[in-house]
């Protein structure tokens, strides 16, 4: 809809991203399921009804099914190079909001970072998880910095709500960062945290500079409701 498009041009697309909605096609039990790639496309075409074939619309990174926020498409394909590069480059900044839930006891600083090398520590043949690999061993590097902005109290557990920079853009990477900290993410039961309907993890912000107007943009994504439950923000 409408109100889920928070930038729009001829040349880009930055959608807020529902929860457990996959970024681009999977096959669950033989079935295709719907994604968000598909649904950008059926909503510029919808909106551009003279087109006889279906819009172009590039994917440009990803967000974990569970993570909701904001997300970049590209519209054309001559703008793809440049963005792949800001995103290679690191040079897109990348704020998202999380929270956690600890019982380490006054152990937890208000700002902090995580560097180190990662790659899949699962088998292929059962659910993909990433942890720490040395680099000698194809683990690749990863930083996030992490800020905390609030505290309180969640069935006798210190709850956390985070602020996460990443650095780099490694698969899982805030989720495992946090879980090696001790602040595993409401919901991740994966990486040690405890039930909920959804991951807590929440792409906030996105900012760059545009590669045709060169503009710098600074585009937020509102916080779903469901994080409320937990926070008066």
């Amino acid at each position: 809809t409408q109100k889920d498009v928070l930038f729009e041009d001829e040349y880009l697309i930055v959608i807020n991203k529902p929860s457990l909605f996959p970024t681009e096609e999977t096959i669950v039990g033989g079935q295709k399921r719907d994604n968000l790639h598909q649904a950008v496309i059926r909503w510029i075409w919808k909106n551009n009804p003279s087109l006889r074939n279906p819009p172009y619309v590039g994917i440009m990174h990803r967000l974990d099914r569970e993570t909701s926020g904001a997300i970049l498409f590209t519209k054309q394909r001559c703008v793809n190079n440049d963005i792949h590069k800001m995103f290679e480059e690191h040079s897109v900044k990348k704020i998202y909001h999380a929270i956690a839930v600890t019982n380490k006891k006054n152990q937890i600083k208000d700002s902090f970072f995580i560097e180190n090398y990662m790659g899949r520590i699962s088998p292929k043949s059962s659910a993909a998880k990433w942890g720490f690999v040395p680099e000698k061993n194809g683990g690749l590097y990863s930083k996030t910095e992490f800020k905390i902005l609030n505290k309180s109290n969640y069935k006798n557990m210190d709850l956390f709500y985070i602020e996460a920079q990443l650095k780099t853009g490694r698969t899982h990477q805030i989720r495992v960062h946090l879980s090696s900290a001790g602040l595993p993410l409401l919901g991740d039961e994966l990486y040690g945290g405890i039930p909920e309907n959804r991951i807590m993890l929440h792409s906030k912000c996105l900012e760059f500079v545009h590669p045709i107007t060169k503009k710098e943009l600074k585009i937020n994504a509102p916080i779903p409701d469901f994080f409320n439950k937990y926070y008066n923000l």
